[in-house]
C-alpha cells in the first residue's frame, strides 16, 4: 500500500511540475490557462487520493471519515477548476486575448 501512496505521490508531484513549466512555456493565454486547468485538476486529484489510501491503514470511524471529507474536497476540486478556468478564459476573450498564430517565417 505504501508504494502505491508514494507512487500516486510522485505521479502529482510531477503534474504539478508539468503544469508548471506549460504555464512558462506556452505562447498565448489560451494555451496557458489549458494547462493550467488540466494539470491543476489532475495532479491535485493524484495528491488527494494517497491521503484518502493511506488513512486506510487502520480501519475505524475517523479515518473512514476522514477519507470521505479529503474525497469531498477531491469532487470539489474537479467541479470547480474547470469551472473557473472556463470563467477566466471567457473573461479573456472578452478582453480581447488574442490566440497565437504561427507566422509565415516561422514554419519549417
Amino acid at each position: 500500500m505504501d508504494i502505491v501512496v508514494i507512487m500516486l505521490t510522485v505521479a502529482g508531484v510531477f503534474l504539478f511540475f508539468a503544469t508548471t513549466v506549460g504555464i512558462l512555456r506556452f505562447p498565448d493565454f489560451y494555451s496557458r490557462m489549458h494547462a493550467a486547468g488540466k494539470g491543476d485538476t489532475l495532479s491535485s486529484l493524484l495528491m488527494l487520493l494517497p491521503l484518502v489510501l493511506y488513512n486506510f491503514h487502520e480501519l475505524n470511524l475517523a479515518n473512514l471519515l476522514l477519507a470521505m471529507k479529503i474525497l469531498l474536497i477531491g469532487v470539489f476540486i474537479f467541479m470547480a477548476s474547470p469551472t473557473a478556468t472556463h470563467a477566466i478564459v471567457d473573461a479573456g476573450f472578452e478582453a480581447g486575448a488574442k490566440p497565437w498564430v504561427k507566422k509565415p517565417e516561422e514554419e519549417a
